[in-house]
């Protein structure tokens, strides 16, 4: 099925990591312009622009403001608007930590990584669909917001945040000023990326994971790229919105396997 994203001008968040490089990816093969952001993953992501023909490559720390802002200048400059953001950016932290313990400086870390984040950059996208009157939005959660993770409350209290109240919130505002603009959500589940594959090459923790899932295995990140992509295309999914689609292999929050 043609998605009709050829042409697009799409900014891909923490395209230096798996699956934002994935979803760089599957959005160039549609024909798009993508516009790689990275943060601290600089070899990763040049690697990416070289790769990727007609990509143009912005370093930013979207917890910080001005930074956002500037990227989105730099958005004006180089392409004149954009149509599509994927916001992948996001960090997980590996210490598993209970709640009793868990120091107040890692949780505002946490959430500054997560929400801060998203929001700066939902807001900077929104100020271009307002501009333009036109535009698509996915954000990218983990099933931490779904269902909890124990030792990363933070973790899961921040992707909870962006895939209920501020998702929500969006594909309400966002037609205000652009009434076919849309805002949708990917959770991932378990899933082997630069930032998981310490844990999950463990294969007693990947059996523990998958025993809540029906389809045992880890996704990859081309999994959850795809479902990106059918989001942000108004061709497939015009007539989706504030929805959350879980690429998590069946997952729930109960065994389904016992072994």
């Amino acid at each position: 099925m043609d998605t009709g994203l050829a042409g697009k001008r799409v900014l891909v968040t923490g395209a230096s990591g798996g699956i934002g490089s994935a979803c760089a990816r599957a959005f160039a093969g549609e024909g798009c312009r993508v516009l790689l952001h990275y943060n601290q993953g600089q070899e990763r992501a040049e690697a990416l622009a070289a790769e990727l023909d007609d990509s143009l490559l912005v370093q930013a720390d979207l917890t910080r403001e001005e930074e956002s802002d500037e990227l989105f200048e730099r958005v004006q400059t180089e392409l004149g608007g954009l149509d599509v953001c994927a916001a992948v950016a996001g960090v997980w932290p590996e210490e598993d930590i209970p709640v009793w313990q868990l120091p107040l400086e890692r949780w505002n870390a946490t959430l500054a990584a997560n929400l801060t984040a998203t929001f700066l950059t939902a807001r900077g996208f929104l100020r271009e669909v307002e501009r333009q009157g036109h535009g698509s939005l996915v954000i990218v959660g983990s099933t931490a917001g779904v269902f909890g993770e124990a030792g990363h409350a933070d973790y899961a209290a921040a992707k909870s945040a962006m895939i209920g109240g501020l998702l929500l919130s969006l594909k309400n505002e966002v037609v205000r000023v652009a009434p076919r603009a849309r805002v949708n959500a990917v959770c991932p589940g378990w899933t082997l990326s630069p930032m998981t594959r310490s844990t999950l090459e463990d294969p007693s923790v990947l059996d523990r994971a998958t025993q809540t899932m029906a389809l045992r295995k880890a996704a990859v990140p081309e999994d959850i790229a795809r479902q990106v992509v059918v989001l942000a295309s108004d061709e497939i999914s015009g007539h989706v919105t504030g929805q959350v689609i879980v690429a998590a292999g069946g997952m729930e929050g109960r065994l389904l396997h016992t072994s």
